[in-house]
């Protein structure tokens, strides 16, 4: 959790000191959602850096506090969809139960529920990462959301 909080704290700041521009439109990032059986269920934006400067909120677990989970079947497909002319070029996901915080391995933008029964949140980060100059970012968002294995 360490490890992934330093990270997070780096782009962070990285992304502050550069400034949030080029090409990316709105006051705020765009909405994400995940789809399971063709049907979208929004996530919740948490600390993000756009056009007008940075936002830092609570954690996921602490963000979701009082939203009922998305209720999916053991080992059942998630998509992750962005409807936004720009898509992210960098990402990263991860689960947390309990303590216990894993990466999440997405393969074209899909990835599987836990086959244990039980409620996992998710935070999923993206960057705009600038294509000419390495290391900076343009924009990033976290989202967050919750599923409840059956």
């Amino acid at each position: 959790m360490k490890k992934y909080f330093l990270y997070v704290v780096a782009l962070l700041g990285l992304t502050f000191i550069t400034g949030c521009s080029n090409g990316l439109s709105g006051e705020k990032p765009p909405k994400a959602f995940i789809e399971i059986e063709n049907k979208k269920f929004e996530t919740t934006l948490g600390t993000y850096c756009w056009q007008n400067g940075c936002v830092d909120t609570a954690g996921p677990i602490e963000l979701l506090e009082g939203q009922k989970p998305i209720k999916v079947q053991s080992g059942e497909t998630i998509t992750l969809v962005m409807d936004y002319e720009i898509k992210p070029n960098e990402f990263h996901v991860a689960q947390i139960s309990g303590n216990k915080e894993t990466d999440v391995v997405v393969k074209d933008n899909r990835f599987t529920a836990p086959t244990q029964r039980g409620v996992y949140y998710y935070s999923y980060g993206v960057w705009w990462m600038d294509e000419k100059q390495a290391n900076v970012s343009n924009g990033d968002a976290f989202y967050a959301f919750v599923l409840e294995v059956e």
